[in-house]
């Protein structure tokens, strides 16, 4: 049966209710980026193992009826998934959800914009860490950095009107990058973000010494620009977000070591391969492809989503003794 959109609303043990769902569709991607995957012999799960688009939708569905009504499409990179504007379709046809995004490295966009569009995506971040070629390379392992920059100029011209580049902060490699980012942004119209570098990597090389921290950033930017924060914008997401104050262009800073918002946290993530997360770091999994495939209920699916949702961890332990690691790496889980 389908949950009907009356059924009580996602509210976790801390009060907070749960209206975003990170989807990753795909772990493989086409780039190497250091602080998410190893270089070489990356292994990528069975083909067989990832929900099928009407698994996804299925979730999708259920999901909606409980109060969901935000989807993030994410990968690995997404747009490697075979017909994903069909899967974007199909989820903007369900009753209750009236946001779906993308998060992409761009390198295919400029092929896919405009079917995209079309599809009905809302919404596109795309990761670029800097802007100088040789430190792209650096970075992504990759030397395509004028393919990402046509994708997002594409985007930009066919229509999407909210577009945010996401740029990973790590210290002793940002600090050269961060004013061409934000010039970049403020004459093309797109709102950079900043994210402290995560305990997230294949690689396992993280360290709190190599992130740049969000206040460092600020103070940076101050130095050439008045910044006007945005009030309350934590409520919304997971960045606090500045105006300049000459009132063209914002940036957000997303804090996510040295200030979380995890009280704020109102996102759960499933996995390519359909396993429920409540945090980005959570060490436990729920298998709802398992329940999918075994033949359960739409009700059965929805009361599971219900009880996993409802010891959502308080926050990440980034900054305590007893922090763990996830198992999977960022590409692993969905960005």
């Amino acid at each position: 049966m389908t949950i009907k959109s009356d059924s009580p609303k996602l509210v976790d043990g801390m009060g907070r209710t749960i209206v975003n769902l990170r989807i990753s569709v795909t772990d493989r991607c086409n780039f190497r980026c250091t602080y998410c995957m190893p270089a070489d012999n990356v292994e990528f799960m069975d083909r067989s193992n990832l929900l099928s688009f009407e698994e996804i939708l299925r979730v999708v569905t259920v999901a909606s009826g409980l109060g969901i009504n935000r989807i993030r499409l994410t990968g690995g990179e997404p747009l490697m998934r075979k017909d994903l504007p069909t899967l974007i379709k199909m989820i903007n046809g369900v009753e209750g959800i009236n946001d779906v995004a993308l998060t992409t490295n761009a390198f295919f966009l400029k092929d896919q914009a405009q079917s995209l569009m079309d599809a009905g995506l809302k919404r596109l971040n795309v990761s670029l860490d800097a802007l100088d070629p040789e430190k792209f390379r650096d970075v992504n392992r990759r030397d395509c950095l004028q393919a990402v920059l046509d994708g997002l100029d594409t985007a930009r011209k066919v229509g999407f009107k909210s577009i945010k580049i996401n740029a990973v902060a790590v210290r002793n490699f940002s600090e050269n990058e961060i004013m061409g980012l934000i010039e970049y942004g403020r004459s093309d119209g797109f709102e950079v973000r900043f994210i402290e570098f995560m305990p997230l990597d294949s690689d396992k090389v993280w360290e709190r010494e190599k992130v740049l921290f969000g206040h460092e950033i600020i103070d940076l930017i101050k130095e050439k620009y008045e910044l006007v924060p945005v009030d309350n914008s934590l409520e919304i997401g997971p960045a606090s977000e500045y105006t300049f104050a000459d009132g063209k262009g914002k940036i957000g800073i997303i804090t996510a070591v040295s200030n979380p918002f995890c009280d704020h946290c109102n996102r759960i993530r499933m996995t390519a391969d359909g396993k429920l997360r409540t945090c980005l770091f959570s060490t436990d999994e729920t298998n709802l492809k398992e329940m999918i495939r075994s033949g359960e209920s739409d009700a059965n699916i929805a009361e599971t989503i219900r009880q996993a949702v409802l010891i959502k961890e308080p926050g990440h332990k980034i900054n305590l003794d007893d922090f763990e690691r996830p198992d999977r790496a960022m590409h692993a889980i969905g960005g």
